[in-house]
Protein backbone atom coordinates (compact mmCIF):
# COMPACT_ATOMS: atom_id res chain seq x y z
CA UNK A 1 0.00 0.00 0.00
CA UNK A 2 1.34 3.43 -0.92
CA UNK A 3 2.07 5.86 1.90
CA UNK A 4 -0.61 8.49 2.39
CA UNK A 5 0.79 11.98 1.81
CA UNK A 6 -2.01 14.44 2.34
CA UNK A 7 0.33 17.30 3.20
CA UNK A 8 4.03 18.12 3.03
CA UNK A 9 6.04 15.98 5.45
CA UNK A 10 9.39 17.18 6.90
CA UNK A 11 12.39 14.88 7.05
CA UNK A 12 15.04 14.91 9.79
CA UNK A 13 17.52 12.32 11.07
CA UNK A 14 15.89 12.62 14.49
CA UNK A 15 12.48 14.09 15.11
CA UNK A 16 10.72 13.50 18.42
CA UNK A 17 7.53 14.74 19.99
CA UNK A 18 5.56 15.32 23.17
CA UNK A 19 1.91 14.42 22.67
CA UNK A 20 -0.28 14.98 25.74
CA UNK A 21 -4.02 14.30 25.84
CA UNK A 22 -6.10 17.14 27.36
CA UNK A 23 -8.15 14.88 29.63
CA UNK A 24 -6.79 16.84 32.58
CA UNK A 25 -4.01 19.28 33.49
CA UNK A 26 -0.40 18.22 33.10
CA UNK A 27 0.98 16.41 36.16
CA UNK A 28 4.45 15.29 37.23
CA UNK A 29 4.31 12.13 35.11
CA UNK A 30 3.61 14.30 32.06
CA UNK A 31 6.60 16.47 32.93
CA UNK A 32 8.91 13.44 33.08
CA UNK A 33 7.81 12.45 29.57
CA UNK A 34 8.24 15.99 28.27
CA UNK A 35 11.74 16.24 29.74
CA UNK A 36 12.85 12.84 28.42
CA UNK A 37 11.47 13.39 24.92
CA UNK A 38 12.97 16.89 24.75
CA UNK A 39 16.41 15.93 26.05
CA UNK A 40 16.65 12.84 23.86
CA UNK A 41 15.76 14.84 20.75
CA UNK A 42 18.09 17.74 21.49
CA UNK A 43 20.96 15.45 22.55
CA UNK A 44 20.73 13.94 19.05
CA UNK A 45 20.64 17.42 17.44
CA UNK A 46 17.08 16.62 16.45
CA UNK A 47 13.73 18.35 16.29
CA UNK A 48 11.16 18.34 19.12
CA UNK A 49 7.50 18.86 18.31
CA UNK A 50 4.33 19.15 20.36
CA UNK A 51 0.99 17.62 19.42
CA UNK A 52 -2.21 17.80 21.48
CA UNK A 53 -4.02 14.47 21.07
CA UNK A 54 -7.62 15.57 21.44
CA UNK A 55 -9.65 13.47 19.00
CA UNK A 56 -11.79 12.18 21.89
CA UNK A 57 -13.55 15.53 22.12
CA UNK A 58 -16.13 14.53 24.80
CA UNK A 59 -13.26 13.65 27.18
CA UNK A 60 -11.47 17.01 26.87
CA UNK A 61 -11.23 18.45 30.37
CA UNK A 62 -12.21 22.14 30.48
CA UNK A 63 -9.13 24.36 30.50
CA UNK A 64 -6.64 21.50 30.09
CA UNK A 65 -5.49 22.50 26.59
CA UNK A 66 -4.73 26.00 27.88
CA UNK A 67 -2.91 24.48 30.86
CA UNK A 68 -0.74 22.40 28.52
CA UNK A 69 0.34 25.47 26.56
CA UNK A 70 0.89 27.52 29.72
CA UNK A 71 2.96 24.72 31.24
CA UNK A 72 5.20 24.42 28.19
CA UNK A 73 5.83 28.15 28.40
CA UNK A 74 6.48 28.07 32.16
CA UNK A 75 9.05 25.27 31.78
CA UNK A 76 10.55 27.09 28.77
CA UNK A 77 10.38 24.17 26.36
CA UNK A 78 11.05 25.34 22.82
CA UNK A 79 9.13 23.58 20.04
CA UNK A 80 10.55 23.37 16.53
CA UNK A 81 7.22 23.61 14.72
CA UNK A 82 3.72 24.92 15.24
CA UNK A 83 1.75 22.98 17.85
CA UNK A 84 -1.00 20.94 16.20
CA UNK A 85 -4.35 19.83 17.61
CA UNK A 86 -5.75 16.56 16.36
CA UNK A 87 -9.36 17.72 16.58
CA UNK A 88 -8.52 20.09 13.70
CA UNK A 89 -7.27 17.23 11.51
CA UNK A 90 -10.29 14.92 11.39
CA UNK A 91 -10.55 15.24 7.61
CA UNK A 92 -7.02 13.84 7.29
CA UNK A 93 -7.89 10.75 9.34
CA UNK A 94 -11.07 10.25 7.33
CA UNK A 95 -9.06 10.31 4.10
CA UNK A 96 -6.79 7.59 5.48
CA UNK A 97 -9.83 5.51 6.41
CA UNK A 98 -11.13 5.95 2.84
CA UNK A 99 -7.85 4.61 1.49
CA UNK A 100 -7.88 1.64 3.86
CA UNK A 101 -11.47 0.92 2.81
CA UNK A 102 -10.54 0.91 -0.87
CA UNK A 103 -7.80 -1.59 -0.09
CA UNK A 104 -10.26 -3.84 1.76
CA UNK A 105 -8.27 -3.56 4.99
CA UNK A 106 -11.06 -2.32 7.26
CA UNK A 107 -14.72 -3.20 7.79
CA UNK A 108 -17.81 -1.99 9.62
CA UNK A 109 -18.69 -3.61 12.94
CA UNK A 110 -22.09 -3.56 14.63
CA UNK A 111 -20.94 -5.26 17.85
CA UNK A 112 -21.68 -3.28 20.99
CA UNK A 113 -19.85 -3.52 24.29
CA UNK A 114 -22.84 -5.38 25.70
CA UNK A 115 -22.66 -7.92 22.87
CA UNK A 116 -18.92 -8.41 23.36
CA UNK A 117 -19.23 -8.76 27.13
CA UNK A 118 -15.92 -9.38 28.86
CA UNK A 119 -14.21 -10.79 25.78
CA UNK A 120 -10.83 -9.06 25.48
CA UNK A 121 -10.09 -10.61 22.08
CA UNK A 122 -12.40 -9.71 19.21
CA UNK A 123 -13.45 -12.86 17.34
CA UNK A 124 -14.00 -11.17 13.96
CA UNK A 125 -17.78 -11.53 14.16
CA UNK A 126 -18.47 -8.82 11.58
CA UNK A 127 -15.40 -9.27 9.40
CA UNK A 128 -17.22 -10.95 6.51
CA UNK A 129 -20.69 -9.40 6.87
CA UNK A 130 -20.00 -6.49 4.49
CA UNK A 131 -22.00 -4.09 6.64
CA UNK A 132 -22.60 -0.51 5.57
CA UNK A 133 -20.02 1.84 7.13
CA UNK A 134 -22.60 4.43 8.14
CA UNK A 135 -23.02 4.78 11.92
CA UNK A 136 -20.92 1.70 12.66
CA UNK A 137 -17.57 1.14 14.34
CA UNK A 138 -14.68 0.62 11.92
CA UNK A 139 -12.17 -2.16 12.57
CA UNK A 140 -8.87 -2.94 10.86
CA UNK A 141 -8.00 -6.50 9.91
CA UNK A 142 -4.99 -8.12 11.58
CA UNK A 143 -3.10 -11.29 10.71
CA UNK A 144 -1.85 -14.30 12.59
CA UNK A 145 1.76 -13.17 12.79
CA UNK A 146 4.24 -12.01 15.39
CA UNK A 147 5.07 -8.31 15.51
CA UNK A 148 8.21 -7.40 17.44
CA UNK A 149 10.20 -4.26 18.16
CA UNK A 150 13.32 -3.60 20.19
CA UNK A 151 12.48 -0.86 22.67
CA UNK A 152 15.50 1.29 23.55
CA UNK A 153 14.73 0.93 27.27
CA UNK A 154 12.37 -2.02 27.72
CA UNK A 155 14.08 -4.40 25.28
CA UNK A 156 12.37 -6.83 22.89
CA UNK A 157 8.58 -6.67 22.94
CA UNK A 158 6.31 -8.86 20.79
CA UNK A 159 2.63 -9.47 20.16
CA UNK A 160 0.49 -11.56 17.83
CA UNK A 161 -2.43 -9.20 17.37
CA UNK A 162 -4.83 -11.88 16.16
CA UNK A 163 -4.19 -14.00 19.26
CA UNK A 164 -3.83 -11.16 21.78
CA UNK A 165 -6.40 -8.62 20.59
CA UNK A 166 -8.16 -9.38 17.32
CA UNK A 167 -9.23 -6.82 14.73
CA UNK A 168 -9.21 -3.48 16.55
CA UNK A 169 -11.25 -0.29 16.26
CA UNK A 170 -10.03 2.73 14.26
CA UNK A 171 -13.25 4.72 14.49
CA UNK A 172 -15.93 4.37 17.12
CA UNK A 173 -19.64 4.07 16.45
CA UNK A 174 -20.11 7.65 17.73
CA UNK A 175 -17.70 8.94 15.08
CA UNK A 176 -14.69 9.46 17.37
CA UNK A 177 -11.38 8.67 15.65
CA UNK A 178 -9.41 6.15 17.70
CA UNK A 179 -6.05 7.12 19.18
CA UNK A 180 -4.27 4.32 17.31
CA UNK A 181 -5.12 5.75 13.89
CA UNK A 182 -4.55 9.41 14.70
CA UNK A 183 -1.14 8.87 16.32
CA UNK A 184 0.18 6.75 13.44
CA UNK A 185 -0.95 9.20 10.77
CA UNK A 186 0.36 12.25 12.61
CA UNK A 187 3.71 10.68 13.47
CA UNK A 188 4.14 10.09 9.74
CA UNK A 189 2.95 13.50 8.59
CA UNK A 190 5.06 15.29 11.21
CA UNK A 191 8.14 13.33 10.18
CA UNK A 192 8.56 11.70 13.60
CA UNK A 193 11.42 9.21 13.75
CA UNK A 194 11.71 8.55 17.51
CA UNK A 195 8.89 8.08 20.02
CA UNK A 196 9.64 8.61 23.72
CA UNK A 197 6.61 8.07 25.96
CA UNK A 198 5.35 6.30 29.09
CA UNK A 199 5.35 2.52 29.44
CA UNK A 200 1.57 2.57 29.86
CA UNK A 201 1.51 2.87 26.06
CA UNK A 202 3.91 -0.03 25.49
CA UNK A 203 1.14 -2.47 24.55
CA UNK A 204 -0.22 -0.05 21.94
CA UNK A 205 2.97 -0.19 19.92
CA UNK A 206 2.39 -3.40 17.96
CA UNK A 207 -0.98 -2.03 16.82
CA UNK A 208 0.68 1.14 15.63
CA UNK A 209 3.46 -0.78 13.89
CA UNK A 210 0.82 -2.88 12.10
CA UNK A 211 -1.08 0.20 10.95
CA UNK A 212 2.14 1.84 9.80
CA UNK A 213 2.99 -1.23 7.74
CA UNK A 214 -0.45 -1.25 6.11
CA UNK A 215 -0.04 2.42 5.19
CA UNK A 216 3.53 2.07 3.92
CA UNK A 217 5.01 4.35 6.58
CA UNK A 218 8.67 4.11 7.68
CA UNK A 219 9.46 2.29 10.92
CA UNK A 220 9.98 4.29 14.09
CA UNK A 221 12.28 3.96 17.07
CA UNK A 222 10.55 3.56 20.45
CA UNK A 223 11.55 4.20 24.04
CA UNK A 224 8.98 3.62 26.79
CA UNK A 225 9.75 5.29 30.10
CA UNK A 226 9.05 3.92 33.59
CA UNK A 227 5.93 5.48 35.09
CA UNK A 228 5.76 7.82 38.06
CA UNK A 229 3.55 6.25 40.75
CA UNK A 230 1.58 7.74 43.62
CA UNK A 231 1.74 6.55 47.24
CA UNK A 232 -1.00 3.98 46.51
CA UNK A 233 1.14 2.40 43.82
CA UNK A 234 -1.01 3.79 40.99
CA UNK A 235 0.35 5.62 37.96
CA UNK A 236 -0.02 9.39 38.08
CA UNK A 237 -3.08 10.28 36.05
CA UNK A 238 -6.16 12.46 36.13
CA UNK A 239 -8.25 9.38 37.01
CA UNK A 240 -6.03 8.82 40.04
CA UNK A 241 -6.29 12.48 41.06
CA UNK A 242 -2.70 13.43 40.23
CA UNK A 243 -2.00 17.02 41.16
CA UNK A 244 -1.65 19.61 38.42
CA UNK A 245 1.84 21.01 38.00
CA UNK A 246 2.42 24.04 40.22
CA UNK A 247 3.89 26.37 37.62
CA UNK A 248 5.18 28.75 40.30
CA UNK A 249 7.65 25.98 41.22
CA UNK A 250 8.77 25.19 37.67
CA UNK A 251 12.55 25.09 38.39
CA UNK A 252 12.14 22.78 41.41
CA UNK A 253 9.75 20.45 39.56
CA UNK A 254 12.05 20.36 36.54
CA UNK A 255 14.96 19.40 38.77
CA UNK A 256 12.87 16.60 40.33
CA UNK A 257 11.88 15.26 36.89
CA UNK A 258 15.51 15.19 35.76
CA UNK A 259 16.46 13.34 38.94
CA UNK A 260 13.58 10.87 38.50
CA UNK A 261 15.06 9.99 35.11
CA UNK A 262 18.34 9.10 36.81
CA UNK A 263 20.22 11.92 35.11
CA UNK A 264 23.09 13.93 36.65
CA UNK A 265 22.01 16.84 38.80
CA UNK A 266 21.52 20.24 37.21
CA UNK A 267 21.88 23.60 38.92
CA UNK A 268 18.66 25.21 40.09
CA UNK A 269 18.21 28.08 37.67
CA UNK A 270 15.82 29.29 35.00
CA UNK A 271 14.19 26.27 33.29
CA UNK A 272 15.78 27.22 29.96
CA UNK A 273 19.27 27.01 31.49
CA UNK A 274 18.45 23.80 33.35
CA UNK A 275 17.17 22.12 30.19
CA UNK A 276 20.35 23.02 28.30
CA UNK A 277 22.43 21.48 31.08
CA UNK A 278 20.21 18.39 31.13
CA UNK A 279 20.59 17.98 27.36
CA UNK A 280 24.39 18.27 27.60
CA UNK A 281 24.44 15.52 30.27
CA UNK A 282 21.73 13.29 28.79
CA UNK A 283 22.43 9.57 29.07
CA UNK A 284 19.65 7.02 28.52
CA UNK A 285 21.77 4.32 30.16
CA UNK A 286 21.06 6.07 33.46
CA UNK A 287 17.25 5.95 33.12
CA UNK A 288 15.81 3.38 35.56
CA UNK A 289 14.77 0.18 33.81
CA UNK A 290 11.41 -1.48 34.26
CA UNK A 291 7.96 0.00 33.79
CA UNK A 292 7.65 1.86 37.12
CA UNK A 293 9.85 4.34 38.95
CA UNK A 294 10.74 3.24 42.47
CA UNK A 295 9.89 6.59 44.08
CA UNK A 296 6.44 7.89 44.96
CA UNK A 297 5.15 11.19 43.59
CA UNK A 298 2.13 13.48 43.83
Amino acid sequence: MTAVATQEKPSFSYSGRFAPSPTGPLHFGSLITAVASYCDAKAHQGKWLVRVEDTDIPRIYPGSEEHILTSLEAFQFETDAEIIFQKNRLDIYESVLDQLKKEGLIYACQCTRKMLGSNAIYAGTCRNLNLDFQDQAIRVKVKDQQICFDDRLQGLHCSNLQHDLGDFVLKRRDGIINYQLAVVVDDYLQGITHVVRGSDLLDNTERQIWLGELLGYPKLSYMHLPLAMNDQGQKLSKQNLAQALDLSKAPELLQQAIQALGQPNVDLDRPEVMLKQAVAQWNIDLIPHGQELSGRYL
